[in-house]
C-alpha cells in the first residue's frame, strides 16, 4: 500500500515539476513578440517567387515604425521599380508609377490578395502587431524542428480584424522564434505554411534570415522571403509615412 502511495506521489511530483518548467502560451507569445517586434526598423529584402510559370526575384526596401506604420519601396526588377506601399493603421495604399501613375486604396478582401504574384498577402507584408494582442495561446506539447527543441502552440483569434483565425506554431525554446507555422481560416481550412530556413542574430535577439511561405490555395512552389539587412537604429522622418511620399 505504501509503495502505491509513494508511486502516486512521485507521479504527481514529476507532473508538477514538468508543468512548472513549461511556460504558459501567453508567456511564450510575449517572448516571441519581444524578440521579433522592433520600435523602428529598416530592412532590405528579396522575394524569390517560385510560380507555376517559373521563378522571379523582387527586391525592396522596407521601413516600419510601431504597429501602425509601414512603407515599402520596390527596387528591382526594372518593371517593378518605383512601386510603393504605405500602411497607416488599418489603411493601405499601393502606388503604381507606370503606366497609370496612380495611388490605389487596398482594403477589405483585397488585403488578402497576393503581392507581386508571391505567396505573401498585403497583410503578411505589412503586419507588425504583437501576437499576444491578436491570439489566445495554448501549449500542446514539444517537438524538434530541424534539430531545435520547440514548444508547440495552438493560437486562436481573440480579435475580429484578423486574416488567420487560428495557427499552429512551433517556437524555438531557446531563441523564441516560430520555426514553423500552419495558418487556418475560421472554418479550419488550411491557408498557409511557413518555415524559417535560416536565422541571424541582431544584438541579443534572433531574427529570421530566410523564410519560406507557401500559399496552400496556389499551385506554385512557394516564396522565399530573405532579409538581406536589418537596421534597428534608423531615424525615419515622419514624411516617410505619408501619401505624398508614394509619388516621390
Amino acid at each position: 500500500m505504501r509503495r502505491i502511495i509513494f508511486s502516486v506521489i512521485n507521479i504527481l511530483f514529476i507532473s508538477i515539476t514538468i508543468s512548472a518548467q513549461t511556460p504558459s502560451g501567453s508567456d511564450i507569445l510575449k517572448q516571441v513578440d519581444k524578440n521579433l517586434i522592433f520600435d523602428k526598423a529598416e530592412t532590405v529584402t528579396t522575394m524569390i517567387i517560385h510560380g507555376r510559370s517559373g521563378t522571379r526575384t523582387v527586391k525592396s526596401i522596407n521601413w516600419i515604425e510601431g504597429k501602425e506604420k509601414a512603407f515599402v519601396e520596390y527596387t528591382d526588377p526594372a518593371r517593378e521599380r518605383g512601386q510603393k506601399m504605405l500602411k497607416l493603421g488599418d489603411q493601405l495604399w499601393n502606388y503604381i508609377p507606370e503606366p497609370t501613375d496612380r495611388i490605389i486604396t487596398i482594403s477589405g478582401h483585397l488585403l488578402r490578395q497576393s503581392v507581386m504574384g508571391s505567396d505573401m498577402s498585403y497583410e503578411d507584408i505589412t503586419e507588425n502587431r504583437k501576437l499576444i494582442d491578436m491570439y489566445n495561446a495554448k501549449v500542446t506539447g514539444s517537438e524538434k524542428i530541424n534539430g531545435r527543441d520547440c514548444y508547440v502552440l495552438e493560437l486562436t483569434a481573440k480579435v475580429d480584424d484578423i486574416n488567420y483565425y487560428s495557427r499552429k506554431v512551433w517556437v524555438d525554446k531557446e531563441r523564441w522564434l516560430p520555426l514553423k507555422e500552419e495558418r487556418y481560416a475560421k472554418g479550419g481550412k488550411p491557408l498557409k505554411k511557413i518555415e524559417i530556413l535560416d536565422v541571424f542574430r541582431v544584438e541579443n535577439r534572433w531574427y529570421p534570415r530566410k523564410v519560406l511561405y507557401k500559399d496552400l490555395l496556389q499551385n506554385g512552389g512557394g516564396t522565399e522571403y530573405v532579409v538581406e539587412s536589418l537596421n534597428t537604429h534608423v531615424n525615419i522622418p515622419e514624411s516617410q509615412f505619408t501619401k505624398a511620399a508614394l509619388k516621390k
